[in-house]
């Protein structure tokens, strides 16, 4: 083989899983794989529930109508960046324990617990509430992920989804839900 065949991509490449969804790998990290594994399914599903808001936030971002459009539709957006790296964190979590992230956008549809919207557009407060019971839903599971790492003393997860996960999610439902408020625009 000469210097030029080694560097052609090896295309079309085919294997076989080394690694099973809802299976551990054994990492040094002081804490039970019993732990582990629950704490792995506890934020996968959080995963997956967060990868769906992502994605109604972009597409309502896109959606954006009326005359709070220009503010919404930043708004939308910005709430859509901090769930994107929320995503990652998360994900990066279940790696570190030594777990397998949900990440495939057709296993996160079988796996959300999230209601699929229409594929039309809605009118802003449908929109803005759909949003808003998405991260209800995914406080409630956060809440429940809460007790049960303190419990397992699972600390890692247990600060990633206080200090980081929730409080996301409270932020943002407080800036959503403000805007769902009926004030006169313009006398009062």
């Amino acid at each position: 083989m000469t210097n030029v065949d080694q560097s052609q991509p090896l295309l079309h490449q085919h294997g076989y899983e080394i690694q099973q969804f809802g299976t551990l790998r054994d990492l040094p990290i002081a804490l039970n794989p019993k732990v582990r594994n629950e704490s792995c399914a506890l934020i996968n599903q959080i995963l997956a529930d967060t990868i769906v808001l992502y994605h109604l936030y972009k597409k309502h971002h896109w959606l954006m109508r009326g005359h709070t459009f220009y503010q919404l539709h930043l708004l939308l957006d910005k709430h859509a960046s901090e769930q994107i790296e929320l995503i990652d964190t998360l994900g990066e979590r279940v790696q570190t324990l030594g777990g397998v992230a949900i990440a495939d956008p057709r296993h996160v549809a079988e796996v959300t617990k999230i209601q699929r919207p229409p594929n039309g557009v809605e009118e802003v407060p449908v929109m803005l509430s759909r949003l808003l019971e998405a991260h209800e839903l995914i406080i409630q599971e956060l809440r429940v992920a809460i007790d049960k790492t303190a419990t397992s003393q699972d600390s890692g997860t247990n600060d990633l989804l206080v200090s980081q996960a929730l409080r996301l999610h409270e932020t943002q439902v407080w800036f959503l839900a403000e805007h769902l408020v009926d004030t006169p625009l313009v006398r009062s």
